[in-house]
């Protein structure tokens, strides 16, 4: 965009343009210091104060993203994902996509969410994220997606933070709660009819003190019956069942077989023979051949751990 030169060009542009109009060129602050030099009532006089306080505002305000619920500011980000950037909001986080070819996995996201929250028990939604808002946010003529999400508790760490800091694996009494509480929002999602898709080191988030459990990052499910999973995360393809890298049609016995590997690798060689055999068994090659329900592999998960480790007792755990 052109800067003005004359104080009524300033005026007008200011009285009528959004901050990305102003401010989304190569130099925001020479844009915004040409323009407040020019309505400054200083020197356009009182014609020039409203413009100039509207300025300000539109200064203030740059790099929001707004829908028809709120406006998101992208000042603070939290993490970048595989697909998107997520920002630090009121509400939870933005999440924008950072290519609009993924656009179609956000909306997916969505999707996942609102059909958890409208079907999924009460009880159990703490155990995945809540839908804020979803819209299309247009910028420079390319229109991508954005979900807006919370927790309901806080302190998140990804088991991959848990695999970082336990490289010689995890006491299986402390995977025992993390597993248990998995399983609890698998069998929430199957029950409500969403393959989650992608049970990643990345997307199950623990909070220690409190030994909760969130399971994120649902772009990559399927929520209606007989659809795919649309995308993979290249680097873990080898976590995948063979269903989805075939391009078949998951089931529970995917997200559970993802969710035994996850374990079974945060565990490491401290896993006791019962336990491995235990994981092995949710991984078999054969789908028809592995667990498909949450519920009940929770019950068999529950009286093997008392078997090995006698009635549940909470242990604290720190990262």
């Amino acid at each position: 965009m052109n800067l003005p030169t004359s104080t009524t060009e300033a005026i007008a542009l200011v009285e009528r343009a959004t901050a990305e109009e102003l401010f989304g060129g190569d130099d925001p602050a020479r844009a915004y210091r040409r323009l407040a030099r020019l309505t400054h009532p200083d020197t356009a006089g009182p014609s020039g104060a409203k413009a100039f306080a509207r300025l300000a505002e539109l200064w203030r305000s740059r790099g929001a993203i707004r829908s028809a619920k709120g406006v998101y500011s992208t000042a603070v980000l939290d993490w970048t994902g595989d697909l998107a950037n997520l920002y630090r909001v009121p509400d939870g986080h933005l999440k924008l996509v950072r290519d609009p070819s993924c656009n179609d996995l956000l909306a997916r996201e969505a999707a996942a969410l609102r059909r958890l929250a409208e079907r999924g028990d009460p009880r159990y939604l703490p155990y995945v994220p809540r839908l804020v808002d979803t819209f299309r946010h247009k910028e420079r003529g390319v229109a991508r997606r954005a979900n807006v999400i919370a927790t309901s508790v806080g302190g998140l760490h990804s088991l991959a933070e848990v695999a970082a800091k336990r490289p010689h694996g995890l006491d299986p009494r402390d995977a025992a709660w993390m597993w248990r509480r998995l399983l609890v929002a698998l069998g929430l999602a199957h029950r409500a009819g969403v393959i989650h898709g992608a049970v990643l080191p990345e997307h199950v988030l623990i909070e220690p003190d409190d030994h909760g459990v969130v399971l994120v990052d649902w772009c990559y499910s399927a929520a209606e019956p007989d659809q795919r999973i649309a995308a993979i995360v290249p680097r873990y393809r080898d976590h995948y069942p063979a269903e989805v890298l075939g391009r078949g049609t998951p089931g529970p016995y995917t997200d559970l077989a993802m969710a035994a590997r996850v374990m079974a690798d945060l565990i490491g060689d401290r896993a006791p023979k019962p336990l491995r055999r235990f994981a092995d068994g949710c991984r078999l090659a054969s789908p028809r051949q592995r667990p498909d329900d949450a519920w009940r592999l929770l019950s068999e998960f529950d009286e093997l751990l008392h078997r090995l480790y006698g009635p549940r007792k909470f242990r604290p755990f720190t990262i």
